[in-house]
């Protein structure tokens, strides 16, 4: 089986950059990998993080697919627990009808946020997420052709059949794709701890069902690729300080001198262990790094990230990806 290869989109707003301008991004790198050949772009849900402008993932995605032709579009993915299910049928259904056989729907049993956010999401704090396995057959039925709720259909919604995917870091994640024959996606790309046993747990536990006769597993990698390793350190070091401002000291403008002061507490080595899985350099380097990950992990298909700090550097980092590895 070909190893496949898609895009995991952050719609990053870069320093200085207006949310519609980080979205237009977003549309250009969506309409690059199309005419590259990848297979999908994924969106992911966040709330209350100035440098991500994805929060209203399915809003997204559908401005995104009315300015491409054929590229699978999806979320990777809806934080289940902040959404009833019967509205997140309602608005992939309506994808659907929208863009047929294009629409994937990735889920999450995480917020997406902090605990204040949460509290702005929804009130039942504890709760929600215990429900996530239920939820997520709830939401399935939704859209096939008969729901579990008596008396409620999704319309938009039943019988679109939208491709499910379960997203995880965890044993957690792993166990529940398997036991419900879906297709598991492991973000390796900021929590690399649990690869490798979650990723054995599900190929052993796999049942197939309906939508999956095999296990099917995507893995998460980030990727900054540019015409010189000197070019892709430089972004890397952005990169860096960046995610230190952002999670180690949030609503804070820090020098440079103090991001890299923060890089060097305790907190600030457990983020650089969010990096672990990542393909920095040349085309030739990217290359050997990502064949080395795909052996390591015996994905079918690698979703890439590309966290450089420009959509210029963005867009050259995914065309140097398909240059190695698409051909």
């Amino acid at each position: 089986m070909t190893l496949g290869f898609s895009i995991l989109d952050l719609a990053l707003v870069g320093e200085g950059q207006s949310v519609g301008e980080a979205l237009a991004g977003s549309v250009a790198l969506a309409q690059r990998a199309e005419a590259l050949g990848y297979e999908r772009v994924w969106y992911a849900e966040h709330h209350n993080i100035s440098a991500i402008a994805s929060s209203a993932t399915s809003v997204l995605i559908a401005h995104v697919a009315a300015c491409t032709k054929t590229i699978r579009l999806g979320a990777g993915g809806i934080m289940l627990p902040n959404h009833a299910p019967l509205v997140i049928a309602e608005q992939f259904g309506t994808l659907a009808a929208l863009h047929p056989g294009r629409i994937d729907l990735g889920l999450g049993r995480a917020p997406g946020t902090d605990r204040v956010t949460m509290r702005a999401l929804r009130r039942d704090l504890d709760a929600r997420a215990d429900r996530f396995p239920d939820d997520v057959l709830e939401l399935q039925a939704y859209l096939g052709e008969r729901s579990r709720v008596p008396g409620v259909e999704a319309t938009p919604g039943k019988g679109t059949q939208v491709p499910l995917y379960i997203l995880g870091s965890s044993l957690f994640g792993a166990r529940l794709a398997a036991t419900f024959g879906l297709p598991y996606a492991f973000a390796s790309h900021f929590a690399p701890a649990e690869l490798e046993p979650a990723l054995a747990l599900y190929r052993r536990e796999f049942r197939p069902s309906a939508q999956l006769q095999a296990p099917y597993v995507i893995a998460g990698i980030n990727v900054l690729a540019a015409d010189s390793r000197a070019e892709a350190e430089e972004q890397f070091v952005r990169v860096r300080r960046m995610r230190a401002g952002l999670l180690l000291a949030p609503g804070r403008k820090l020098t440079d001198a103090e991001a890299d002061a923060l890089l060097a507490t305790p907190a600030g080595l457990a983020l650089e262990q969010m990096a672990t899985h990542t393909a920095l350099g040349t085309r030739d380097e990217v290359a050997s790094t990502i064949a080395r990950f795909a052996e390591l992990c015996g994905a079918d298909e690698l979703i890439s990230v590309h966290p450089s700090p420009t959509v210029e550097g963005r867009l050259r980092s995914v065309e140097i990806l398909a240059s190695a590895v698409l051909g």
